[in-house]
Formats: C-alpha cells, sequence, structure tokens
C-alpha cells in the first residue's frame, strides 16, 4: 500500500477483529506501522464530533511509527503491541505531552513524571497518538466535563449520548476504532462504566497490580489502571505484556457457578438490560454454568464508605487550600463531590477502611460458593446528554456506578463486555477476587465467545 492510498484506508476498522489480527497483518505486509498511525488520525480528523483527545501529537506519533517499521524491516520485533496506536488518559504523565487532569486549573504537578505503565507500553513499541478526555480529576461516572468537553459516544452517530467516566475519551477512541486501544483508570467504576456504554471491553485490574506514579491520585484506597479494548482476547494480551503473566484458556462455562448478588445489582434496571441479562444467563445455563443466589445486603452500604474514602483521599492529595483556590471555576458536579472531603474527619475515614476491610473478608468467602460474581455493568443504557439536564434524568445518571462501586470497595478485579451487539450496548459484569485477573480473563473470554455466537 503506497501513502496515495492511506485515504481509501480511512473507514477500515483496522482493530475490530483485535490487536493480534491487526499485528499479524503487519507482519504479513498488508500495511505498515505508519499506515496505521495514518489511517487512526484520518478518522480523529474525520470524526471531530466525538471530541475524544485532550491531546493529539501528530508529528511524534507519525515519527515514532516510522521507527518502527525501519526496526521491523531490520529484524527487530518488539511484539503484538508494536506500532499499535494508543490513547492514554489524560490524568497519566506521558513525556512531552500536557496533562490536564480535565481541568481548566493547573494541577500537572499533582500527577508527576511519566510512570511505569506508560514507560512499559512504550518499550513494547505502541505509540501514542496522543491524551483521551476524562471527567475533572476523574470523579464522575457519566463522562460528563462542563469545564473541557463531553466526549460523544459513537454508538450513536445522531443523538449526544453520554460516553460514561471517567474514562471517556478512552472509551470513545476505542469503540469508534481511532486507536487500537487505550488506557484508563477505574476508582468507583471508570473503566467498565465507558466500555459498558460505548459496547467494549473494560478490565478494573486489581489494585496495586499496575503501578500508579505518574497518575493523577483520586483514592490511593482504590484507584486501578486498566485497558478499554475491543475483546477480552485484546485485555488478555495488555494483562500479559504488563504483568508477564499469561492467561489460560478454558474450554467451556459447564460448571462455573455464577453468582447472582440479588441486592441492589438488579433492582431499578433498564427493561433492555434486564432483558438482555436475563437472557445472558440462560444462554450460559445452556453451557451448563449454574445460577446462585447470592445474600451480601451489605453493598448498600456503598455510598457512605465511597462517601468517606474517595473525596477525603482526593482533597488531602489537593490540599484544601488549593481546592477552596480553584473550585468556583470545576465542574459543578465534580465541586460538589470533591468538597465533601473538606467536612471530612479522621475518625470517620478509618472507619470507614476499618468496615472496608471487614466487607472484604465477607465477600471473600461468598467465593467458597461461587466462582464470579456476575452482574449488569450499568442499570441503563448510555442517555442522551440532554436528559441530564432534567431533574429526572440527573438523578437517574447518579445510578451510572451503582454496580461497579462495590467491586472498588470490595477489594476485587473486575471486567465489561457487551451482552449484545444491537442496538444501544448493555455490559455484563464479572467479578472476582484481588490478584485473580488472569483467571478473570480466562472465565471472560470462553463467556464472551458463548454470548458472540448468540448474536
Amino acid at each position: 500500500m503506497t501513502d496515495k492510498q492511506i485515504g481509501d484506508e480511512s473507514h477500515d476498522d483496522l482493530f475490530k477483529d483485535g490487536i493480534e489480527s491487526w499485528a499479524s497483518r503487519v507482519r504479513c505486509g498488508e500495511i505498515t506501522f505508519l499506515q496505521t498511525v495514518r489511517t487512526c488520525l484520518q478518522r480523529v480528523h474525520e470524526s471531530p464530533e466525538l471530541d475524544a483527545f485532550e491531546h493529539i501529537d501528530e508529528q511524534k506519533s507519525l515519527a515514532t511509527a516510522v521507527a518502527m517499521d525501519s526496526l521491523l524491516q531490520h529484524g527487530t520485533d518488539l511484539g503484538p503491541l508494536m506500532g499499535l496506536p494508543i490513547g492514554i488518559k489524560d490524568i497519566m504523565a506521558v513525556n512531552g505531552m500536557p496533562v490536564t487532569n480535565g481541568s481548566n486549573a493547573q494541577t500537572d504537578d499533582l500527577t508527576g513524571s511519566q510512570g511505569q505503565v506508560v514507560d512499559c507500553l512504550q518499550r513494547s513499541g505502541a505509540v501514542v497518538l496522543g491524551k483521551t478526555r476524562t471527567v475533572e480529576f476523574a470523579l464522575g461516572a457519566t463522562g460528563v466535563n462542563t469545564s473541557r468537553g463531553t466526549p460523544w459516544n459513537p454508538v450513536d452517530r445522531s443523538v449526544h449520548r453520554i460516553p460514561g467516566g471517567s474514562s471517556s475519551g478512552s472509551a470513545v477512541a476505542t469503540s469508534a476504532g481511532l486507536t487500537g486501544m487505550a488506557l484508563g483508570t477505574d476508582t468507583g467504576g471508570s473503566i467498565r462504566i465507558p466500555a459498558c456504554f460505548t459496547g467494549i471491553v473494560g478490565h478494573k485490574t486489581s489494585v496495586g497490580r499496575w503501578p500508579t506514579d505518574g497518575v493523577f491520585s483520586l483514592s490511593p484506597t482504590l484507584d486501578s489502571i486498566g485497558p478499554l479494548c475491543r475483546s477480552v482476547a485484546d485485555a488478555a494480551l495488555i494483562h500479559r505484556v504488563m504483568t508477564g503473566e499469561s492467561v489460560g484458556v478454558r474450554a467451556s462455562v459447564n460448571g462455573l457457578r455464577l453468582g447472582i448478588v440479588e441486592d441492589l445489582f438488579m433492582d431499578d434496571l433498564d427493561d433492555k438490560v434486564a432483558a438482555d441479562f436475563e437472557q445472558a444467563c440462560a444462554v450460559l445455563e445452556q453451557h451448563g454454568a449454574q445460577r446462585v443466589k447470592v445474600k451480601f445486603s451489605e453493598v448498600h452500604e456503598r455510598i457512605p464508605l465511597f462517601t468517606a474514602i474517595v473525596p477525603a483521599e482526593l482533597i488531602s492529595a489537593m490540599t484544601p487550600e488549593r481546592f477552596q483556590a480553584i473550585r468556583a471555576g470545576v465542574d459543578r458536579v465534580t465541586e460538589s463531590r470533591a468538597a465533601v472531603g473538606l467536612e471530612s474527619t479522621g475518625h470517620a475515614f478509618v472507619s470507614a477502611q476499618r468496615r472496608r476491610k471487614q466487607l472484604i473478608g465477607k465477600a471473600l468467602s461468598t467465593f467458597n460458593d461461587v466462582d464470579v460474581w456476575l452482574s449488569p455493568t450499568c442499570p441503563f443504557v448510555a442517555m442522551p446528554l440532554q436528559a441530564l439536564s432534567t431533574p429526572a434524568g440527573h438523578e437517574r445518571s447518579l445510578l451510572a456506578s451503582r454496580n461497579t462501586q462495590p467491586g472498588n470497595l470490595l477489594d476485587m478485579c473486575a471486567l465489561s463486555l457487551p451482552m449484545q451487539r444491537e442496538g444501544l450496548p448493555t455490559g455484563l459484569q464479572i467479578a472476582q477476587p484481588l490478584h485473580h485477573d488472569a483467571e478473570l480473563l480466562s472465565i471472560s473470554a470462553v463467556i464472551e465467545s458463548i454470548l458472540m455466537q448468540k448474536r
């Protein structure tokens, strides 16, 4: 393919069949890294309304692609991420690129210098196209950011629907095929929620599994980094690159015990979400899985625990004086949530942490009887942005993180994958205990394959 033919390639979603399929095409000579990056950049320019990126470095990404092509031509293969265009959530530092943390206030010093995760991806040959949009200070589940812009969910090109947050731009860029994958962070669902709303896969890794240096700290207790990608296979590939741990292949779901926590998770679902979840469970049962009811009424404690921990840690990192100085210019919803931390007491914080540890132990004991916790990722499909301006719409939007926050508070790893491909996406959330990421990915891969057969 010559450079003059790149325009014809611009409508080709290079990653629809996964990263490894694209990597094979490169090594077969069908396409080069430079052509790949140019295609992605052209797709970005052809869909400016998506507004997925806060910053794009075309010159550097093109130069990196040229360098990767040269290395490959001379016999140096860095692996399947070599030459892959990626996006980095704009609460993570990347050398030579600005970091805004989704805010008009200058807070880049709180993010610091480039960390180990970005280092690892760049050593693997990945090409950072740019920084993707985020909710201000990563504190919000809808994806709305009145300070720096709200990306347009690509699942509906006629209505501006919420993309989910806080890793909004990373989800939009990946779902629209602007990147091969993108990084997000997850403190209360910020990877899984946008993955659900945009119809892709989001992996909330175990806290501590990936280093978080070079990342704006919302909550050291709950923060984790993870990928937003097109398939579980892509997530497993990223996991292997980042941790060195391979993901085994599971043959079937026969005998898999699906833990259904009926408290909270199944309340007040959209009809479509409820129907898709029931169908997903029924199909898995047809393949030998078992539904097991789990009693865990303590999930209703999510709001007081999250509220006692996260705002306090954010204000501690930012300092009350700094927050007071900038709060007038902060997104209204983000400001109101963060301001709770100004009134937090040490007693309330320590008590919440103590209670969280008690619940982690109790949640862990449920896995004596089940293999995974299974639920809808979000109780509703992506809402029109305009609906949030109504009292009913705003109230409904507050439930975006209802099903995801418990996984953070209970120290789980979790993944969201699409339940179907028709109409507005709905997400299936699969969760397991801390540091069971490889097993989670293995189970999720076979569940994904079964659900895809049914579509």
